[in-house]
């Protein structure tokens, strides 16, 4: 109780001294109003679109959610002045600002690119086009896949079958939960998935994932039997007669992190 009183005052305190001193100066430590305000308001405007694009980008499409990226990169690119008219007063537009400009209108350009062609991720708007050269131009063989290739699991019954089949064969079995609202599973795919020496170890692995985007009454109880409050997690079995869980990774890991829990999952 003291701790919490304690903290809600220093709080009272730090919201309130600054309005005790800009009232007590009668407003001499309050900056002048100019044409730098127009820029604090377009900043903070974009500020705000940009939340409001982060905030619902897990229910968007992945092409819909790279148009709307594009279309606040371009915004952005024409409030710094690039597409501003050939005048001297344009020509007065800071070289630094110019500069950003351009380097937005770049990332913009290739999110339209990738949204066009089939793209889904924001972060790798080309990942698609990568992958599609890897499997399909002659002599690509030695170039790694950009993802791992799982096998659906809808519910308890098809995850006891695909470890029977995996015990048989005396297979590691990896499951993932992924869903398509979960940030961090897209960092999965994006960052640590992609990762050549994350594939390599994975490759005699049998990969499983368990899409529990609809999170019913099934993806509950896969969710119940391995003690997750949902995605993202993921469960290592070995390949004993068992199929006992030797590793459970919660929350996101990148690529360095993960090859740790692959070592603590025994996978050479």
């Amino acid at each position: 109780m003291l701790l919490g009183g304690l903290a809600l005052f220093a709080m009272a305190l730090g919201m309130s001294v600054p309005l005790l001193l800009v009232g007590v100066s009668a407003g001499s430590l309050l900056p002048r109003a100019g044409a730098w305000m127009e820029r604090v308001k377009q900043v903070f405007g974009m500020m705000l679109l940009g939340v409001a694009i982060w905030m619902v980008s897990p229910v968007l499409p992945g092409a819909i959610h790279m148009l709307l990226w594009a279309a606040w990169l371009l915004t952005a690119a024409a409030l710094l002045g690039i597409f501003g008219p050939n005048t001297p007063q344009h020509s007065r537009t800071p070289v630094l600002a110019r500069s950003t400009g351009f380097g937005l209108l770049a990332m913009a350009a290739l999110l339209l690119i990738g949204a066009a062609s089939g793209g889904q991720s924001v972060l790798q708007p080309l990942l698609h086009i990568r992958s599609a050269q890897a499997a399909g131009l002659p002599g690509a063989g030695a170039v790694a896949p950009t993802g791992l290739k799982f096998e659906r699991i809808a519910n308890v019954e098809a995850l006891d079958a695909a470890l029977a089949q995996a015990q048989q064969k005396g297979q590691t079995v990896m499951l993932d939960f992924y869903a398509d609202w979960c940030v961090s599973c897209k960092e999965f795919e994006s960052f640590t998935f992609s990762d050549p020496e994350v594939q390599k170890r994975l490759g005699p692995v049998r990969l499983l994932q368990a899409n529990v985007t609809a999170n019913n009454a099934a993806d509950k109880a896969l969710l119940k039997r391995f003690n997750l409050f949902g995605p993202p997690g993921i469960v290592f079995f070995d390949g004993a007669a068992q199929a006992k869980i030797v590793h459970k990774v919660v929350g996101y890991q990148n690529a360095a992190d993960f090859l740790v829990s692959l070592s603590s999952a025994a996978i050479p």
